[in-house]
């Protein structure tokens, strides 16, 4: 069982757990719980444990060849943010059919992995991730389908706070993993600086 990156109360104030009344069969492994209110509760721990791993697999990459992307509006800031401070290409907002398909496209772009915030929300690019062989990494709800995502986040990803804090994260560990952080060196700005500014 791996530690938890940052103190368990910071990943239940940000609402990192927070389901929603849904659940899929895909991810009913990754919940904990169910609240008296209905919604569902993700474990924590799973969580903690997807983001170390993801953030060594994303340090093997070029930061060049790491596309974000994220058409929810909380999504877009802290992915931008994680493209300033670790190098990876962003696409915040729309995502235009064709960018990974098209070459002929003024914006086409040759990724070799893709992280998306939503697989519902960001499913085209998920389907040109899927045509040109390039895995993808989702944040994933509790609610969401797992058909073409190879490796999922279990986590709250409609929540403002918790989507800042798994960006935040994953930024640290994948500097972490490539050297560029030392391994008990934070980064220079807080969760709060990927956070959507309300």
């Amino acid at each position: 069982m791996s530690e938890l990156l940052i103190p368990l109360d910071k990943y239940l104030a940000a609402g990192l757990h927070i389901g929603t009344q849904q659940k899929t069969k895909d991810m009913e492994r990754y919940i904990y719980r169910v609240r008296a209110d209905g919604l569902y509760v993700l474990d924590v721990k799973r969580t903690n444990e997807r983001i170390i791993s993801v953030g060594k697999f994303l340090a093997k990459f070029d930061p060049d060849d790491i596309l974000v992307v994220s058409t929810r509006q909380y999504g877009q800031a802290p992915v931008k943010k994680f493209g300033t401070i670790t190098g990876a290409k962003t696409i915040p907002g729309r995502f235009i059919p064709g960018t990974l398909t098209n070459p002929n496209y003024a914006k086409f772009i040759e990724p070799k992995v893709l992280v998306v915030t939503d697989p519902r929300s960001d499913a085209q690019a998920i389907i040109e991730a899927k045509q040109v062989g390039i895995p993808v990494v989702a944040l994933c709800d509790t609610e969401n389908l797992l058909g073409n995502v190879d490796i999922v986040i279990p986590v709250n990803n409609k929540g403002r706070k918790a989507i800042a804090l798994v960006y935040w994260l994953l930024a640290r560990q994948m500097l972490r993993g490539t050297g560029a952080l030392a391994e008990d060196e934070e980064l220079p700005v807080e969760p709060s600086d990927f956070e959507l500014k309300i």
